[in-house]
This record gives structure tokens, sequence and C-alpha cells, in this order.
């Protein structure tokens, strides 16, 4: 179940059963791109120096943004991402006194976010599909030895079958349908180990899709914006160029 809340700062009411979606649109009357943010948490809660500070940062690029403050209790996997999907449709499909870009309604997520948002976009139907997606730190595989167990146990429980395991890790669902994806990353993350973000990676060149792979030699897990990490900080000056290369943003004038 999908709730709207118009003003950015909706909460999820304990035990509703709901995800919220709260809106950061620009104050502007021509169309911008929009990207939906998922924060991580490992699927036990709700990161927030993930969530409104990524979608203002967006804003700041001319991008409408919003947060999916997504169910963390009683997790029903194939539920929480069409929740996912149905926020991208609400997004592109719902009259709004301001408007996106055709074609241009991407799907930013952190860590646990970031697999949800992997999946989402590797298994939806392509027309549900994000059009672009950004991932930081993400978990992709919930197949050991590089699963995050956390992750996966408050998904799929203590003892999921082999079959769940497979469905459920990101890089086994990749299609000639994905979008393009933007990845980032640490080489000595302790929490998701980087092979998470390299499966991933593989996964988009085997099936031709186009991406870019970062990996900082250092930085803890859950960074965020990595306002403590000049090297990893980095990262957003690369993404605004990428997104530019997709036209969710201006390109900058080479110097």
């Amino acid at each position: 179940m999908l709730h709207v809340c118009l003003d950015g700062d909706g909460a999820v009411p304990e035990n509703s059963g709901a995800s919220i979606l709260s809106l950061y649109p620009l104050p502007v009357q021509e169309a911008r791109p929009f990207i939906l943010v998922l924060p991580g948490g490992g699927y036990h809660h709700l990161a927030q120096h993930e969530g409104r500070p990524v979608a203002e940062w967006l804003n700041s690029l001319g991008i409408h943004a919003g947060v999916l403050k997504y169910r963390t209790q009683n997790i029903e996997p194939a539920s929480l991402i069409k929740d996912v999907v149905d926020a991208l449709a609400w997004v592109r499909e719902t009259p709004k006194d301001w408007s996106v870009q055709p074609g241009q309604v991407g799907l930013t997520g952190f860590s646990a976010g970031g697999h949800l948002a992997a999946l989402a976009a590797v298994t939806a139907a392509p027309a549900c599909k994000p059009d672009l997606l950004i991932l930081g730190y993400p978990v992709i595989t919930f197949e050991e030895p590089f699963a995050h167990m956390g992750s996966r146990t408050n998904m799929l429980g203590s003892s999921p079958a082999e079959a769940e395991v497979a469905a459920h890790s990101a890089e086994r669902q990749v299609n000639a349908d994905s979008p393009p994806a933007f990845i980032w990353t640490t080489a000595d993350d302790a929490s998701v180990p980087v092979e998470n973000s390299l499966k991933f990676a593989s996964a988009l060149s085997e099936a031709g899709i186009p991406f870019e792979l970062h990996i900082f030699e250092e930085g803890r897990h859950g960074l965020g914006l990595s306002a403590g990490n000049a090297e990893c900080r980095q990262w957003l000056q690369l993404c605004e160029v990428w997104l530019g290369k997709h036209h969710f943003v201006a390109k900058k004038e080479e110097v």
C-alpha cells in the first residue's frame, strides 16, 4: 500500500502496512526530471541521512525528488517492490501542480535501499522501470559469501529457500530491458562487500546495459552524501556529470 505526502514530511504510521512517498518538487512551472530516493537501513529502519538530504541535493541540480519511506516491518518482498513501482507510476501518471519530463524518471538507493531499487529496476515490467538507476554502496546479492545477512534475514527470514535467495539477488535478474546505472562504493566497505557492486556491474555488462562504476579505496559504509570523506564526496560531481549525459541535468561547459 502506498500513501502520498505532498509536503515532504510524511511518516510511516507504525503497523500501518503502508509506504509513504514524500515529495520534494521544485517551485517551477516547466517540466523537470524526477528521481525517487530509497534510503538504506538493512530493511530494519530507514537511514535519515540517505533520505531528505539526498532529495535536497537532487533539487539543487534542478531535479524534482521524492523519498519513499518504505515498510521495514512485516515485509512481503513482492509488495515492497510493488510500492516502488507504484511510486514511479504515480509520479509519471498523476496530474500535479508541477510537471515531470516524460522519459526522465529515475531511481536511487543506498545500501538496502540500493537492493530494493535494483530489484525494482530489473524485475518490473519494461513500461514500469525507472529510466535510470543510481546506487550507493548497494546490497545486491543475497547469495553467500557476499550477502549482507542482516538485509537478507529482515527481508526473507532466517531460513529462506535457495530459490527465494536467487530470486532476490538483483544481479541474477538483470536483462536487456534494465536501465542504465551509476554505481559507487568503497573497496574496504566492512558491511556490504564491494563484490555486490562488482556483480551488478558485471551483469549489466553482460546484458549490454550502459553503466558507470566508481570504487573508492577507503570509506566506511553508509556515507550518504559523504560530507566527512572528501575522496568519496567526489561521487556527487561524477554523478552530476553522468546525469548530464542522460539529460537529467544541464551539461556543464568544458573549461
